[in-house]
């Protein structure tokens, strides 16, 4: 079937996932190395059982390896019940900018239909501010993505085609909403 098939057409959908909050007060060595704070181990299960709840399982999880990006991912993965080979680890998207996140969801195979990027600010709240364009409400406190939130994208049908407003903001859920 050709890409124009209408019948042929998955629906695809990114879901972005700020990592949890994370432990200033650790020690950890380096930022890379800052781990979940108590509140984030409580809220990163938390919003995997609300994905699970509403169905959005993903087929394919891109996550930074930074370990407050990590244990928000395995954490997720547990409540989704996803095994961890489902998730693939991408230095780049640790510290990433709009563009490298970009060609980080370019390389995402053509059969994957939902797409979970768990990553860090600002880059993931400039990405969903580039996918949806005017489609998105600042909120009153000028965090889009507070740590532990999620934005449900509704994408084109190319990975590797993704403009400026291309998405549609679904849904935009934050940890406290789901206490």
């Amino acid at each position: 079937m050709h890409r124009s098939d209408p019948f042929s057409r998955i629906p695809r959908e990114l879901l972005v996932l700020r990592h949890a909050k994370s432990d200033w007060d650790s020690g950890a060595a380096t930022d890379f190395d800052r781990p979940l704070a108590k509140r984030g181990k409580r809220d990163a299960p938390r919003v995997g059982a609300w994905l699970y709840r509403e169905g959005m399982v993903p087929d394919l999880i891109l996550s930074s390896p930074a370990v407050r990006a990590r244990e928000t991912a395995l954490k997720v993965c547990k409540a989704l019940d996803l095994k961890k080979k489902r998730i693939v680890w991408e230095r780049a998207i640790y510290e990433a900018e709009v563009p490298t996140l970009l060609e980080a969801l370019a390389r995402v195979p053509d059969a994957i239909a939902t797409v979970l990027l768990v990553g860090h600010n600002p880059g993931l709240e400039g990405l969903v501010r580039y996918l949806c364009g005017d489609d998105v409400d600042e909120p009153e406190d000028g965090k889009l993505l507070p740590t532990a939130a999620v934005a449900r994208l509704e994408m084109p049908d190319d990975w590797s085609q993704l403009e400026s407003g291309c998405a549609s903001l679904l849904a935009l859920v934050r940890p406290r909403q789901l206490a």
